[in-house]
């Protein structure tokens, strides 16, 4: 693959990152106190034009 796409990907992945322990601590507050309790998390990727739908499932833990 070319550096142009890896640069890209990289980004991309580094603004999912980012944005989505926000919004996931965003959530976490606003649910009030979650500590003890386990959440279920899914997360889906899908890139238009290339056919692709990658889901990543996993616990989160309450604090």
């Amino acid at each position: 693959m070319s550096e142009d796409f890896n640069m890209s990907m990289r980004k991309f992945l580094k603004q999912v990152g980012v944005t989505s322990q926000q919004a996931i601590e965003e959530a976490m507050r606003k649910a009030g106190d979650t500590s003890g309790k386990t959440y279920e998390a899914k997360m889906v990727l899908t890139i238009d034009g290339v056919d692709l739908e990658h889901a990543v499932t996993g616990k989160i833990e309450g604090s």
